[in-house]
């Protein structure tokens, strides 16, 4: 929606300026209002690339209805806009400028103004307005709304000031996160959901004139300056000019001290005085203030002395600096008490508007200004995936946290924000982070010590650029890989879920919490609470997704086995926050039917920090109250209730603190509530050493995306490879071998990364730093000739790899039936076909889930569920030519077709394609043997598991899987795949005699 003039020609916007005078009269040296649409039929109904007006939504009913109506009380001209919606999920219109035309340029004007004909529904109607990129829909989104409290025609202004970054949806993944009014493409309208509605609106345009700067400026080099009492707070001043030229004329700054919480002649001396800046001196010379502290040696709060600073000749710092008396000698600050004591001693001296903050979490975005921070005493911020500094490095991230910080330090208690960031598979909003194989991949290893140190890899990566809080890990138990959401999962079986739970050692350390205030370790998040992996395909509500944020519905017995087992273990590791889930549960015979997670008292209460003994604290997903029943009031009510200790309300912030504390006034939450969400919050901040160290440490940086770290997701990306089918000894390759490589995902680290990769969905290409599975390839020595869409010449090779698969995708818009399959594309079954006909082949599928590959397996030599291996491409190559043998095993039952869906282990009926646990090795010493090795192998695992030997009895069992998969081959059955998957179950679960039991039936029926 960008375009540099405004109109197509000076001739149309000599025409169409006079048209403004209906609008509201321009001010004083104001310009005429500009039109951007009259609704008068000069802009048509269509899309890109011609100009036109469209509309979207989340399914095929959200879109609303639109047309040009006459109206006799049009406030411009002789139509409107009108139209009509129901939206259940997400809808509204867009009015996007021709992409074959330059942007428009919105820079002269102060902000953009419409006709709304209020109906005083008291509902809120978001705007956004597009800069920069391609066009309209490759932009970048800027938001603000207003609310409909009012009857009939009002003219709404929207100054430009008032749009913020949005940053739960970009379409390019945002651009500069600069709203640059130079590239203007257009404007969109999101209409309300959840009831229908009619609206009518009328003259868009750009009214006032841009605030101009003058040739001069004075800044301060900080908002904030925090001081011990007794010494000496430093303000440097200084002066700037448009292109860095001296000054023409004399700049003048006369400051003073204000009125604050400080008490002038006790906490410091009052001062007032000049600087001055004469004609001719340089841009970005400095002066300082100096405003002296006095010790009165008594403990204090912090308190505040604002330096007002009146400027003639410049424009003025665009708020007053705030000079900080620490807060000194009180109990709280005392590292050396238990953390019991501290909490207890804070929370006694905190108001009910201080401990509401605490409870509230923003989005570094969507703040309207840095200095809510403080006038609102937020507890936390988040990046969102894609939610980054620019430019997206690892000092830049350290500045901005640091500078969020510094802005709490301004609060009476000076509480340290706790920054969160999705930080599922490494650092993965960071560009040049080590990027690990996701979940479903680290569950493919099989290898606890490994996930421990793919977690000790981001959270070094993640607080050494000032971060000290993940929402990970996903202990989610994916039932249905028809599940946008499949492939944060460490695989569809419970008990592999808590085995790799020592991830939540590596990002924490000790489960007593001793490790937190290291500079190499985070507060972990296990999430989502509980059931998520459950929901029923087309149980879903959100849009068009099919299957996530669904319904869950289970009986006690199913719940507690399957869902809630893993955060039991994830609370006896010490975890230090949970998120609940965006789904509801249904749990079958307790007559409540469907309840949103976040409105389960009786689990989150109950069950999560009763009967588990939780002692962390509970955060919100992302906007997830506003999915609860009721009014405002009422979700916050609902919610607080029962249990959520803090709430992710990204945009919503200010709302969510006043509603909270009204409710407390009311009487509807309990003060008792309130302190034990506090005191949960404040108990992490001082284990995680943040009241003595609230700002980045650094020192750890120089490792982020080094060889080291690398290493350990090279290692990773290794062995979660999964060799499912090897006939002839395909693999490994050697390197004296001439190989064709083909396939969408051979050369494409985007989508070999997968979602959550510096943006929230991800997306194909090169944006971060790492090696592609071909450029492994090419990086292991080997003899490669590389050709996409297997066009070249295929003759005289001596075998094919083939790489297929996904694009990048996360959440319910990956949901299978939301534009998404679980076929392979027609370019890369066209792939696949050409090469496996030319030669013998290896065909590789990057995905984050499996997918239907049966009508083409018996022409594939060879078949590898690589996952998304990370940004790693190096580990892919070291199997498949034999650096490290395939050692991989499915962390989930790979189907025959979609009508089987879902399929786990255990299932009564199970005949899959391959089962749960199948995994292929190219080990040189493969076991060899009969139902005589077996059966010495069970009295061995029986043995074993009676001296709780659990590394040996592993072994054993590994060692019967392996004869039983030469003797399967590929003729696989149900009565092979059913004992089979059962039996990694068992060793799972440590019962490692009766797993070898299953592999002999499994044995036998092959």
């Amino acid at each position: 929606m960008r375009r540099t003039a405004l109109l197509a020609s000076a001739t149309l916007l000599t025409a169409l300026i006079p048209l403004a005078s209906a609008g509201q009269a321009a001010g004083a040296g104001d310009p005429a209002p500009v039109p951007v649409d009259r609704f008068e039929g000069e802009v048509p109904f269509a899309s890109q690339p011609a100009e036109g007006i469209f509309t979207w939504g989340g399914d095929s009913d959200d879109p609303p209805a639109l047309q040009l109506t006459a109206r006799p009380d049009a406030p411009e001209g002789a139509k409107v806009l009108t139209g009509t919606y129901d939206i259940s999920g997400y809808g509204g219109f867009t009015h996007d400028f021709a992409a074959n035309l330059p942007a428009h340029d919105w820079s002269p004007h102060q902000g953009v103004r419409f006709w709304w004909d209020g109906q005083d529904n008291g509902r809120k109607i978001a705007f956004e307005i597009k800069d920069g990129g391609a066009n309209g829909e490759a932009s970048e989104l800027w938001t603000t709304s207003f609310t409909d409290d009012f009857s009939g025609w009002k003219q709404i202004e929207l100054p430009f000031t008032a749009f913020t970054y949005r940053t739960d949806y970009q379409p390019v993944g945002g651009i500069d996160h600069v709203l640059g009014l130079t590239q203007m493409w257009g404007y969109a309208v999101t209409l309300p959901t959840g009831a229908p509605g009619r609206f009518a609106m009328d003259d868009v345009e750009l009214y006032g004139r841009a605030d101009q700067a003058l040739r001069a400026s004075v800044t301060t080099d900080a908002p904030v300056y925090p001081v011990r009492e007794g010494t000496t707070a430093s303000v440097r001043v200084t002066v700037a000019t448009t292109g860095s030229a001296p000054l023409a004329e004399p700049a003048t700054v006369a400051y003073r001290t204000g009125a604050g919480t400080a008490r002038p002649g006790t906490d410091y001396r009052p001062l007032t005085g000049t600087l001055t800046f004469p004609a001719g001196t340089a841009s970005g010379t400095t002066r300082t203030v100096r405003v002296p502290t006095l010790n009165n040696r008594s403990p204090q709060a912090a308190r505040t002395v604002p330096l007002d600073l009146d400027v003639t000749g410049a424009r003025a710092p665009a708020e007053t600096p705030q000079i900080v008396l620490d807060a000194h000698g009180l109990p709280y600050l005392d590292s050396g008490l238990p953390v019991r004591k501290r909490v207890a001693d804070l929370l006694s001296r905190m108001s009910l508007e201080e401990k509401a903050g605490q409870m509230t979490q923003a989005e570094r975005g969507a703040m309207s200004a840095p200095a809510d921070i403080a006038g609102y005493a937020l507890g936390s911020l988040l990046s969102g995936g894609g939610s980054t500094p620019t430019p997206n490095t690892p000092a830049a991230w350290a500045r901005m946290i640091d500078a969020f910080q510094l802005r709490a330090q301004a609060t009476r208690f000076q509480i340290p924000l706790i920054y969160g960031v999705d930080a599922v598979h490494g650092h993965n909003n960071l560009a040049g982070a080590t990027v690990m194989p996701h979940n479903i991949g680290i569950g493919a290893t099989r290898d606890p010590r490994l996930a421990e140190r793919t977690g000790a890899v981001t959270a070094s990566e993640v607080r050494a650029t000032g971060v000290p809080w993940d929402f990970a890990p996903c202990l989610c138990v994916s039932r249905d890989e028809r599940w946008g959401r499949s492939y944060e999962s460490f695989g569809e079986d419970p008990a592999l879920v808590q085995s790799m739970e020592t991830v939540v050692q590596g990002l924490q350390g000790r489960a007593d919490g001793r490790d937190l205030s290291r500079a190499d370790k985070v507060l972990a998040t296990a999430k989502h609470f509980a059931g998520d992996g459950g929901t029923e395909y087309g149980s879903s509500t959100t849009g068009t997704y099919t299957i996530d944020q669904g319904v869950t519905k289970v009986t006690r017995q199913q719940l507690q086995a399957i869902h809630l087992a893993p955060f039991r273990t994830a609370v006896d590791r010490g975890v230090g926050s949970v998120m609940p889930s965006y789904s509801s549960l249904d749990v079958i015979g307790d007559g409540r039917g469907p309840v949103r997670m976040h409105a389960r008292a009786d689990m989150i209460n109950g069950e999560l920090k009763g009967r588990m003994g939780f002692d962390g604290f509970v955060i919100s997903d992302w906007n997830a109250i506003d999915q609860l029943p009721g009014d405002y009031a009422t979700q916050v009510r609902t919610a607080v209730n029962a249990g959520v200790d803090m709430m992710m309300v990204p945009y919503s912030y200010k709302d969510f603190r006043t509603a909270l504390i009204g409710e407390v006034r009311a009487g509807r939450i309990s003060e008792r509530r309130i302190d034990d969400a506090v005191s949960r919050i404040l108990a992490q901040k001082f284990r995680l050493g943040l009241f003595e160290h609230p700002y980045a440490d650094t020192s750890g940086a120089a490792r982020i995306g080094s060889p080291a770290h690398r290493a350990v997701a090279r290692r990773a990306a290794a062995e979660s490879q999964v060799l499912l089918k090897n006939t002839g000894g395909v693999l490994p390759l050697k390197k004296n071998q001439k190989v064709y490589v083909a396939g969408s995902n051979a050369d494409d680290l985007g989508n070999q990364t997968g979602g959550w990769t510096i943006t929230w969905q991800g997306e194909s290409g090169t944006h971060t730093r790492g090696t592609t599975v071909l450029q492994g390839m090419r990086n292991a020595g080997g003899d490669v000739t590389y050709s996409k869409d297997a066009s070249a010449p295929t003759g005289g090779y001596d075998v094919g790899v083939v790489v297929v698969g996904e694009t990048p995708y996360a959440e319910g818009v990956g949901d299978v039936g939301n534009g998404h399959g679980l076929e392979l594309s027609a370019a890369d079954k066209a792939a696949v076909d050409k090469v496996c006909a030319a030669m013998k082949c290896a065909v590789l599928i990057v995905s984050g889930r499996p997918q239907l590959i049966g009508d083409r397996l018996g022409r594939i030599d060879a078949l590898v569920a690589s996952w998304l291996p990370g940004t790693e491409g190096d580990g892919v190559a070291d199997v498949l030519y034999g650096r490290r043998p395939f050692t991989g095993q499915l962390p989930v039952t790979w189907p025959k077709s979609e009508a089987q869906l879902p399929i786990n282990v255990g299932d009564t009926a199970y005949d899959p394609q391959f089962p749960f646990g199948w995994g292929l090795t190219t080990l040189t010493a493969v076991p060899s043997g009969g139902t005589g090795t077996l059966r010495a192998l069970e009295l061995a695992a029986g043995a074993a598991e009676r001296a709780h030997a659990a590394r040996t009895g592993r072994a054993i069992v590994t060692k019967a899987r392996l004869i039983v998969q030469c003797a399967v081959g590929q003729n696989m059955s149900a009565a092979v795949a059913k004992p089979f998957a059962d039996a990694d179950h068992l060793l799972l679960t440590g019962h490692y005699r009766a797993a070898v039991q299953r592999l002999t039936a499994a044995y036998r029926a092959a």
